[in-house]
C-alpha cells in the first residue's frame, strides 16, 4: 500500500526518535509546511527549533518541500540544515538528490510529512521509511487543497477496512 505510513504520530515531538535510530535511520527528511511551521509562519517555534536541533545529534535533518527556494531555505538557515526545493513531491526528484547527495542507503532515510498524497506516498515509492503527523493547522495552500481531497478517501477505505483511524496513532 503505496499510501499507508509505516508510523503515524500526532505531530513531530510524539515520534519515537530512539525508535528509528535502532532501525538505522540516519536521514530525517522533515516536510516544511504544516508539518514543521504553519504556512504563514515566517519562522518555527523556539520549541520545534530545540526539537530539530537536538536530533542533529544522532541525524542528518533536512527540510524539503514543493515551495519555492527563497521560502524554504530560510527555514533551512534558521536551523543551519540542508534542503530541498521545489521537490516535485510524490515525484522522487528531491529524495534522490539528498541521496545521492549524502550517499545514504534508501533504509537510512525517513520521510516525515503531513500529507498522505505528496510525503507518504512519494516517500514510499522511494522506498524511505515514512511518518504521517497531523497537520500542525488548518489553513493550506491551495493546490493543497486537492491532495486533502484525495487524502479523505483514502483515510475513509482505511477506515473501513479498520486499517487506520484519523487519530488513533501507532508505530
Amino acid at each position: 500500500m503505496k499510501c499507508y505510513p509505516q508510523m503515524y504520530q500526532k505531530d513531530i515531538k510524539s515520534i519515537p526518535y530512539q525508535k528509528l535510530k535502532k532501525r538505522g535511520i540516519k536521514c530525517l527528511i522533515f516536510d516544511l509546511d504544516n508539518t514543521i511551521a504553519l504556512i504563514d509562519q515566517k519562522i518555527i517555534t523556539e520549541d520545534t527549533k530545540k526539537i530539530l536541533t537536538d536530533l542533529k545529534k544522532d541525524f542528518k535533518i533536512i527540510i524539503i518541500s514543493n515551495n519555492i527556494k527563497s521560502r524554504v531555505m530560510s527555514y533551512a538557515n534558521y536551523l543551519e540544515c540542508d534542503f530541498v526545493s521545489n521537490a516535485m513531491k510524490p515525484l522522487s526528484k528531491g529524495f534522490r538528490k539528498i541521496r545521492k547527495k549524502y550517499h545514504f542507503q534508501k533504509n537510512e532515510m525517513c520521510m516525515i510529512g503531513d500529507q498522505i498524497v505528496t510525503d507518504i506516498f512519494g516517500g514510499n515509492r522511494y522506498g524511505m521509511f515514512t511518518i504521517l503527523v497531523d497537520p500542525l493547522g488548518k489553513k493550506d495552500l491551495k493546490i493543497t487543497s486537492i491532495n486533502r481531497f484525495i487524502e479523505r478517501r483514502i483515510l475513509n477505505f482505511y477506515q473501513k477496512k479498520n486499517i487506520m483511524k484519523k487519530g488513533e496513532y501507532y508505530g
